[in-house]
């Protein structure tokens, strides 16, 4: 039986204890906000605003960092979240998306890559004809190895650069069919078109190489995989990078021109440090997802990491 004494002294170190217990948890929340608060940016508009360093793809100037669609498009690598997804569809209205565009382009994103799809081509259309918008298209294209219709299609609604899909290349180059991505390649080119390959696993472009395609640029996934869900077991939909040295020594021995993606780890690292990772180990642009209330920070901190990498040892390919 609980005596008056010990019933006293137990009710006084409840609150006590509570207390500590929302100290603890009030630091480490003070602490995630310090480290992911927004960085101050310069004020202006207009594709040079914050004077966001950009390189060359082909005959194009693109900014160093890239405004990726999977976000807008509704497609989020959402790890056992089974809703994101459709929150991402809801959030991102037309006129959402034509919003996120025109802050991209005031701090000096003047590029985005987008997939090929009916609600893409609309959304860009209303952008370009009744927004006044003049962000570059960079298309991800589908091609099978008897269909390249995508190509075309993509070309004549304005698309300045074209790359064929990650997924498509690790499928072709598994199936020992790479010569598929060289003809891609051409048949772009044709067009007076930049063109690129991208692949989540190194195979497809070290196949590439070995195979003598020359495409203007690679698209290679890119990050630390130091995150929870990046594996070994279970990957939860995160990892699309699974050999960042190999990557990392592969693209040391290139010239060609590589955009990195991925680098966040669908969104498991903080920008200051996927940033500086990719640019310090080689990347020549990144290719980010961005909500609108993220891009004036990951302007800023993409300018910051490109000054820190400067003395890198990979020479800027573009």
């Amino acid at each position: 039986m609980m005596g008056r004494r010990d019933f006293l002294r137990r009710s006084a170190l409840g609150p006590a204890a509570a207390a500590l217990g929302f100290r603890f948890e009030e630091a480490a929340l003070r602490a995630q906000q310090a480290r992911s608060a927004p960085v101050p940016t310069p004020e202006g508009r207009g594709a040079g605003a914050g004077l966001l360093p950009q390189g060359k793809l082909g005959k194009l100037s693109i900014s160093r960092l890239i405004c990726g669609g999977n976000l807008i498009s509704g497609f989020a690598h959402s790890r056992d979240l089974i809703y994101v997804s459709a929150l991402l569809k809801h959030y991102f209205t037309d006129d959402k998306v034509h919003e996120t565009l025109a802050r991209c382009e005031a701090h000096g994103i003047n590029t985005a890559v987008l997939r090929l799809d009916g609600d893409t081509l609309r959304i860009l259309r209303g952008y370009w004809k009744e927004r006044g918008g003049r962000i570059q298209w960079v298309a991800q294209v589908k091609i099978k190895e008897n269909d390249f219709t995508d190509i075309q299609v993509a070309i004549d609604h304005g698309a300045v650069a074209v790359y064929t899909h990650g997924g498509v290349g690790d499928s072709l180059v598994a199936q020992g069919k790479v010569e598929v991505l060289g003809e891609a390649v051409e048949r772009i080119r044709r067009q007076g078109v930049v063109a690129g390959i991208a692949g989540h696993a190194i195979a497809v472009h070290q196949a590439v190489e070995r195979a003598g395609i020359k495409p203007d640029f690679y698209m290679k996934t890119f990050n630390s995989k130091r995150y929870w869900s990046a594996g070994p077991e279970p990957r939860h939909d995160s990892v699309w990078e699974e050999t960042p040295e190999e990557t990392r020594r592969f693209m040391g021995e290139s010239d060609r021109p590589w955009i990195a993606y991925k680098v966040l780890g669908a969104g498991a690292i903080h920008p200051r440090e996927g940033f500086s990772y990719a640019f310090e180990n080689g990347a020549d642009f990144i290719c980010v997802g961005m909500f609108d209330f993220q891009v004036a920070e990951d302007a800023a901190l993409a300018r910051a990491a490109v000054q820190k990498a400067q003395r890198r040892e990979r020479d800027w390919c573009a």
